[in-house]
């Protein structure tokens, strides 16, 4: 026997005199969610025209890499590290962490060090990518390949790649770093070996490769 106040607990649309349901609450919540977005559509600020590429549709674009132009479809989802690898054969980049902490995959894009598995293929649509392979005439070493040998600033070398990248980012905007310049500019690179103090040397040395020193 239910004592006087107390409603059904098994019909959540039973209640006291002067009481809510907790469906006529989500229901009245509900519709001023809506009314909240038609005022929005109406009278409030214009939403920004985005293109959205649909999940299954593929995305036509045309990438610079190494000073070669290249049109090709991409699926949207696909990072700059997998079309590089898998679809041009550009291994120099290496798979890694695959989420941006390790600093293997890096390139440059318009000269600008970048993680290429945090980079999706279409961000790259027109931009200058240049990858390890890019740095060398033939079978002649870069300046910045050749440093590291000198310097013997490399162990296991499965960092290398994108440490080299790296320092010629750094290269590119300074000709004449200093050595915590090179320290920073190659501290998103993580060398699981720990050959540190030879990689910042061998930026300098570099730097001095460029200039014809």
């Amino acid at each position: 026997m239910k004592k006087r106040g107390q409603h059904d607990e098994k019909d959540p649309d039973k209640r006291p005199a002067g009481g809510i349901t907790r469906r006529n609450f989500l229901t009245t919540l509900g519709v001023g969610a809506v009314g909240v977005a038609v005022a929005d559509k109406l009278g409030g600020k214009p939403a920004e025209a985005v293109e959205v590429i649909e999940p299954g549709e593929p995305a036509r674009i045309t990438l610079l890499i190494n000073g070669r132009k290249h049109n090709l479809l991409v699926e949207p989802r696909w990072s700059l590290l997998f079309v590089l690898r898998e679809h041009f054969g550009l291994t120099g980049t290496k798979v890694g962490c695959e989420r941006g902490e390790c600093g293997a995959c890096t390139v440059l894009i318009d000269s600008v060090p970048r993680y290429a598995c945090m980079t999706l293929a279409v961000e790259a649509d027109g931009r200058e990518i240049t990858t390890l392979e890019g740095l060398m005439k033939g079978e002649e070493l870069g300046p910045v390949q050749q440093a590291f040998v000198e310097n013997d600033a490399f162990q296991c070398g499965y960092c290398t790649p994108g440490q080299i990248m790296s320092v010629e980012g750094l290269l590119r905007k300074d000709p004449s770093p200093g050595l915590d310049d090179a320290r920073r500019a190659t501290s998103g690179n993580i060398c699981r070996c720990g050959v540190y103090p030879n990689i910042a040397k061998a930026a300098l040395r570099a730097a001095e490769l460029k200039r014809g020193k």
